[in-house]
């Protein structure tokens, strides 16, 4: 009976080479036989996946249908039982990349090797998170090794060609699996990738280019950062050893909580008890700021819960110049301890109806 590969793999017959791409890579780990799926469901993507994957075939299929392959159950790495199953990951494509997922084979490296990155918590007070503040921290991680600058080698050393990879830094790996011998490319373990090896290794490091250290940092911290934001420093991470690169600290920023202000946005935010006679009256009053103590003045019948705002004493804006606003909300103050005279002003004012 013949199939549609459009219907296997779930996807119109319009569809773009990266959605058939996508389909058969969540198809084929969906269905894979090694994590429960069946085995002939998972045949028939794979192989709906060798005719829509290549144009070619596709516009074959697409004119002739399936009679067009009626011969590739055999034709095709032995589908119908996966014997003689040989990929190459280097030449293999897609099917390479998903195969390679599955079983947990590692590909060769790109690049340098790269470091782990850590985390750190720093806690400010509430005025530096809006000034600002440079502090020291301290760090045990793995360092570049000062003898060899991080290379593994003996400063007077010299290097030679790896004979395990003949200064590839590659060595091919076969594998026997559920469908067969599967090929890979690995980075090789003997000069970890670098296709050379220095005929005498550093003494201080014993060759691994890293050394275990407790060193001080000093980071700065700008204004205006928040509770929860990290800050990151690249390349003061762990360092992976022979001639790899350092991976990235993060500096996460706790601000402890300010007995006065608080915060909205980039807006300081404060209360103040204003007597009841400021408030009738008028008249002009000393607050605290982040910036020190400043003054404020007290329109005459001012109400309760009237907020005030004084221009740029707030939090640095990032990327712009300025800062925010300092809003002050005034409260009616009560003192809890009048004198006898007091007391008879008061009532007097009460009897006038105030």
């Amino acid at each position: 009976m013949s199939k549609d590969y459009y219907e296997i793999l779930g996807v119109k017959k319009n569809a773009k080479e990266e959605d058939i791409k996508k389909a058969f890579r969540r198809l084929a780990h969906e269905h894979h036989p090694d994590k429960g799926g069946d085995q002939q469901k998972f045949k028939d993507i794979n192989e709906a996946y060798q005719v829509l994957g290549d144009k070619e075939k596709r516009s074959q299929y697409d004119q002739f249908g399936h009679d067009a392959f009626s011969g590739m159950n055999q034709g095709y790495g032995g589908f119908s039982g996966f014997q003689g199953f040989d990929m190459n990951f280097q030449d293999a494509g897609d099917l390479g990349d998903v195969f390679s997922e599955m079983f947990g084979f590692n590909k060769q490296r790109k690049g340098k090797n790269r470091g782990s990155d850590i985390e750190t918590e720093v806690r400010i007070d509430f005025i530096e998170s809006v000034k600002g503040v440079t502090r020291k921290i301290k760090l045990y991680t793995n360092d570049a090794c000062e003898t060899c600058k991080g290379s593994g080698a003996d400063p007077s050393s010299k290097t030679t060609e790896c004979k395990t990879c003949n200064g590839t830094g590659s060595i091919k790996q076969a594998t026997r699996t559920f469908f067969g011998t599967i090929q890979s490319t690995v980075t090789c373990p003997e000069c970890t990738g670098r296709g050379s090896k220095p005929d005498k290794i550093c003494e201080d490091c014993k060759g691994t280019g890293a050394v275990r250290n407790n060193r001080e940092l000093e980071i700065n911290i700008p204004g205006g950062i928040s509770i929860g934001d990290s800050l990151k420093i690249s390349g003061a991470g762990e360092f992976p050893g022979q001639g790899g690169i350092a991976g990235d600290l993060y500096v996460h920023i706790n601000v402890a909580p300010h007995k006065v202000f608080s915060r909205s946005g980039n807006d300081v935010v404060s209360i103040v008890k204003v007597p009841y006679s400021i408030l009738s009256l008028g008249g002009e009053i000393a607050i605290e700021t982040v910036d020190g103590t400043g003054k404020l003045t007290i329109p005459e019948a001012t109400e309760p819960g009237t907020v005030f705002k004084i221009m740029g004493k707030g939090f640095p804006y990032h990327g712009f110049s300025g800062r925010g606003d300092h809003l002050v909300t005034v409260q009616t103050s009560v003192n809890k301890r009048l004198s006898s005279e007091q007391k008879k002003i008061l009532k007097e004012l009460r009897d006038l109806g105030l």
